[in-house]
């Protein structure tokens, strides 16, 4: 699995804990990450005994760093929008990914209307 000390259920609660997430599972069980009804992180099994994979929004910076670690590749259908996909754990820390998982959330979150961040109480009002 992707993660060296946390599970899938830590993962989705740490998801939860930021500010106005929702989630969904969708695409047969994957477990997807919103604010604001945008996504910015997801975890789903690669497939029969492979584990658990994360995918997660970049800033770009992040991204053109990240692609060149072993065990993370570019998004499928999200590349173009600068997601990578962490293939195992040998890389990042939970600690990287959780920030990673922050960055993400504020990146989706900065993009939403200041109406919407208001409404979802990430705007002072």
């Amino acid at each position: 699995g992707i993660f060296q000390n946390m599970t899938r259920e830590e993962f989705n609660s740490f998801c939860e804990a930021l500010p106005a997430t929702t989630n969904v599972i969708q695409w047969g069980g994957a477990s997807v990450w919103k604010v604001g009804g945008k996504m910015f992180a997801i975890t789903a099994t690669w497939g029969p005994g492979k584990g658990d994979k994360i995918k997660f929004k970049c800033a770009d910076h992040s991204y053109e760093i990240l692609i060149e670690l072993p065990g993370v590749v570019q998004a499928p259908y999200l590349a173009r929008a600068k997601w990578v996909a962490v293939e195992n754990n040998e890389t990042l820390s939970d600690d990287d990914i959780k920030s990673y998982i922050v960055e993400a959330h504020e990146i989706i979150s900065g993009k939403l209307t200041k109406k919407l961040q208001r409404e979802l109480g990430l705007l002072a009002s």
